[in-house]
């Protein structure tokens, strides 16, 4: 495989599983070294390690992070850690792919409340604008760079127990647009992936799991459903040069499922 991210460097919010496991591992596949925030628990650190071995044994630089992302408090002693690990080196590739939200319906026993909502759109949405705003100030980009986020299709189609995260996409997909504006000047494009429905952990958490995924197939002109593997492959064309001049859009990866 062609290492043509040799001497770049990535952060991954949220990478130890799903999409943004998938998207690290394309990215260590061809070259790119990388910086990996993830939550995990001590039962869980035996099988994460082994995942982070296998993006070592591409012969990259890896820097991971036991750490919730999302905790404003913790930002300005996670970024000094990043300055430790890049000795002056700038970041390509910001990724965002944190999943920490409140599924609940809005009727019923157990409902959102404010706070679950504030909680959910923080961590899924205005955590974006967070890094970004850390990193720029903190003069961490390459130029150019690339910001790329994962939004999904519920930021506009309405889903039981789905209303706090759908609030979520819907202001990452606002703030994308505005760094897209915003920081155009400074060679900084930024965009948004919508994934068709994927089996990861994450789409499991979501009540009537079994029931989305046949809908997806029915929906999906391919009958089949979207992969990690997929949506990794277009992570890695996003962040090519070539791709320096899209920005501000959601580029969707779901093999037409969104069309029907």
């Amino acid at each position: 495989m062609v290492k043509d991210f040799e001497n770049r460097y990535g952060l991954v919010l949220g990478g130890s599983s799903g999409l943004g496991y998938a998207s690290a591992l394309k990215l260590a596949q061809h070259g790119m070294n990388l910086i990996i925030f993830y939550r995990a628990s001590r039962m869980q650190a035996v099988a994460i390690e082994a995942k982070f071995e296998t993006l070592r044994s591409y012969g990259i630089e890896l820097l991971t992070v036991n750490s919730d992302a999302t905790r404003e408090d913790k930002l300005e002693e996670n970024t000094a850690k990043i300055i430790e690990f890049l000795k002056g080196q700038k970041i390509s590739v910001l990724l965002h792919s944190i999943s920490k939200g409140n599924l609940k319906p809005l009727t019923g026993e157990q409902t959102l409340t404010t706070s679950d909502f504030q909680q959910t759109i923080h961590s899924m949405g205005i955590s974006l604008y967070s890094w970004t705003k850390a990193l720029f100030d903190a003069q961490l980009f390459a130029q150019p760079a690339k910001i790329l986020s994962f939004t999904s299709e519920g930021s506009t189609r309405p889903m039981r127990s789905y209303a706090a995260v759908s609030a979520a996409k819907a202001t990452l997909e606002a703030i994308n647009r505005s760094i897209a504006i915003e920081l155009a000047p400074f060679k900084i494009s930024s965009n948004c992936i919508q994934a068709g429905v994927t089996d990861t952990l994450s789409l499991s958490m979501i009540p009537m799991y079994e029931e989305l995924k046949a809908a997806s197939l029915k929906r999906n002109p391919h009958q089949e459903l979207t992969t990690p593997e997929r949506v990794a492959n277009v992570v890695y064309l996003m962040s090519r040069e070539e791709a320096s001049w899209i920005t501000g859009t959601i580029v969707k990866v779901d093999g037409g499922e969104s069309l029907q």
